[in-house]
C-alpha cells in the first residue's frame, strides 16, 4: 500500500468528518463515508452498517447513542431537492462500521487503522465484549442458582442442605474436588463464591446443569433429600462427560479475573465509550 493512497484516504475521511459546534461531539454520516471507504452501492454500504450495529448491540451498548437514523435533502436539478434517509454515526460506530467492511477494499484496511486511532479504544473494545459476555454468564448462573433453590425448597429441601447439594454437584462436576479444594486451587478465600472467578464455560456449564436439575425435579416431582441429590449429581456426572469427550476437563481450566473487578472495568469502559458517543437528543 502506497503512502499517498494512505494519505489519501485518512484525508478523505477526515474532509467528511463532523462535528456539533456546542457539543464538539464528532461524527461521519453513513453516505458520506460510504464513497471513502471504497463502496458505491447504498444498498451493499447498508448491510455493513447493519452488521456493525449488530455488533454493538453484541457489546452490551445502547445501540442509539451510535447510530442514528438522520434525513437529507439532496439536490436532484433543476434547483429542486429530495429527502433520503442517512445515518449518524459516532467514531465508535464508524470503527465498527471499517471492521465489517470489505477488507480486501484498501479504503477499508485504511479505515479501520484511522478509526482505531481515532478512537484509540480498540483493546477497549475487545476487552469491553468479553467483559459484558463473563458478565452476562455470571448473572444468569447467580438466577439459576436461585432458581433452583426455590425449586429445592418447594421438594422438600430445608436449611443446610442446599448448600450440601450443591457442594455434591460441584464434587461430581469438578471429577471428586470440592467446592472448597477449587477455591484452594484458584487461590480463592473461603468468603469468595467460587462462581466469581470461573471462565466463561464453566459458568454457562453449570448453568445448564442448574437447569436440567429444576427441569427434572420438578417434571418428575422429586421429594426430599437423596431424591433431589441423586439427580442433581446425574446432571453435574452428564455435563462433565459432555466437555470431556470434547477434551475439555473443568477442573483444568484456568480461573480469570475476580468478578468484582470486572464489574468495574465495566463501569469504567461504559464510561469512557459515551466519549465517543452521538449528543443525546432533545427531550
Amino acid at each position: 500500500m502506497e503512502a499517498s493512497e494512505l494519505s489519501t484516504v485518512s484525508d478523505d475521511l477526515d474532509s467528511i468528518r463532523r462535528s456539533d459546534e456546542e457539543t464538539e461531539y464528532e461524527f461521519w454520516f453513513a453516505r458520506d463515508l460510504m464513497p471513502a471507504l471504497g463502496y458505491t452501492n447504498w444498498e451493499s454500504f447498508a448491510k455493513v452498517v447493519e452488521k456493525a450495529q449488530e455488533s454493538c448491540r453484541l457489546a452490551g451498548l445502547p445501540e442509539d447513542n451510535h447510530f442514528r437514523q438522520a434525513t437529507k435533502m439532496v439536490a436532484i436539478g433543476s434547483g429542486a431537492s429530495r429527502p433520503i434517509e442517512d445515518i449518524m454515526l459516532s467514531r465508535f460506530a464508524s470503527y465498527l462500521v471499517a471492521q465489517n467492511g470489505d477488507s480486501k477494499k484498501t479504503q477499508v484496511a485504511v479505515a479501520q487503522a484511522y478509526f482505531a486511532v481515532q478512537t484509540r479504544k480498540m483493546e477497549l473494545i475487545e476487552d469491553h465484549i468479553r467483559t459484558v459476555e463473563r458478565l452476562e454468564y455470571r448473572e444468569q448462573l447467580r438466577l439459576s442458582e436461585k432458581a433452583l433453590s426455590d425449586v429445592f425448597a418447594g421438594h422438600g429441601i430445608k436449611g443446610e442442605a442446599f448448600g450440601i447439594i450443591r457442594s455434591k454437584g460441584d464434587r461430581a462436576f469438578f471429577g471428586g474436588q470440592t467446592t472448597q479444594q477449587m477455591k484452594t486451587r484458584y487461590g480463592i478465600s473461603k468468603s469468595r463464591p467460587l462462581g466469581d472467578f470461573l471462565p466463561s464455560l464453566t459458568l454457562s456449564a453449570k448453568t445448564l446443569i442448574n437447569e436440567m436439575s429444576k427441569y427434572n425435579i420438578d417434571r418428575e416431582s422429586l421429594q426430599g433429600e437423596s431424591a433431589v441429590t441423586k439427580e442433581h449429581v446425574n446432571n453435574s456426572t452428564t455435563v462433565r462427560d459432555m466437555l470431556g469427550q470434547r477434551g475439555i476437563t473443568p477442573e483444568d481450566l484456568p480461573a480469570e479475573e475476580d468478578i468484582t473487578k470486572i464489574e468495574r472495568k465495566h463501569k469504567q469502559a461504559q464510561d469512557n465509550l459515551k466519549k465517543s458517543s452521538l449528543p443525546a437528543l432533545d427531550q
